[in-house]
This record gives C-alpha cells, sequence and structure tokens, in this order.
C-alpha cells in the first residue's frame, strides 16, 4: 500500500516483444502460486535462473500447479500448430515439415506436448535470456 498498490491489484507488465509473451506470463503466475517456488525465484541470482538450477525445482511445485502448466502448455501447443496451418495455408506447399517448423518454437518442448517438465522451464528461461542478450 506504501508503493501505490493496493494488494491484489495485478500490475500491467509491459509487452516484452515476444510471440509467446502471453504464455510466459501465465507461466509465471502459475509458478509464483507455489510458495516453495517463489521463495526460491525471489533468492535465486540470474545466473542461478539461466543455468537451469531453478527449473530443477518444478519438480517440489504442488500437484495444482503442476496440473496448471500442463494445461497452459497443452493450450500453447494448440495455439502454435494454429499458425503452423494457418502458414502451410499460406504457402499451400504440401511438402511442409513439420517437426521442422516446430523446432523454430524454442520455449517449449515440443516433443512432448501433454505435460510441462523441467526442461519446458529451462528451454522458456533460455529462449527469453537469449532474446535478451
Amino acid at each position: 500500500k506504501a508503493e501505490g498498490h493496493i494488494e491484489g491489484e495485478k500490475v500491467e507488465n509491459p509487452d516484452t516483444g515476444l510471440y509467446y509473451d502471453e504464455y510466459l506470463r501465465q507461466v509465471i503466475d502459475v509458478l509464483e502460486t507455489d510458495k516453495h517456488f517463489r521463495e526460491k525465484l525471489q533468492t535465486a541470482d540470474i545466473e542461478e535462473i539461466k543455468s537451469g538450477k531453478l527449473s530443477r525445482e518444478l519438480d517440489l511445485v504442488s500437484h495444482h500447479v503442476r496440473t496448471r502448466l500442463d494445461e497452459l502448455k497443452r493450450q500453447e501447443v494448440a495455439r502454435l500448430r494454429m499458425l503452423i496451418k494457418a502458414k502451410m495455408d499460406s504457402v499451400q506447399d504440401t511438402g511442409i515439415d513439420h517437426q521442422a517448423l516446430l523446432k523454430q518454437f524454442e520455449h517449449l518442448n515440443h516433443q512432448n506436448p501433454d505435460t510441462f517438465e523441467p526442461k519446458d522451464l529451462d528451454m522458456l528461461i533460455k529462449a527469453v535470456s537469449a532474446r535478451y542478450e
């Protein structure tokens, strides 16, 4: 309240410019609902986050958080598939390699479209870091 924020009020963050910005924000929001993970995130330095050490903490979050992350990942995979289909439709080329297209999306593990694993968090962190470096 002293900072001018009302408790529970959502602070609007500027757009990162990433094509997966909404997914990134949703993952962060869900992870921050887990007290243990939020504490680890607040005490971690940037090198721990970039190195993937923080991603290993994903195994310790609650079942509810993991279920929500799985759901977010499935939604993001569906969104990416729609983008691929739209791209295919616009090109009208039947020789498109779907796996090659999916590899363009380095912010998640496309080989496992159903569950959000530590590798997904690590890939998301690395994609954001690479973008801003």
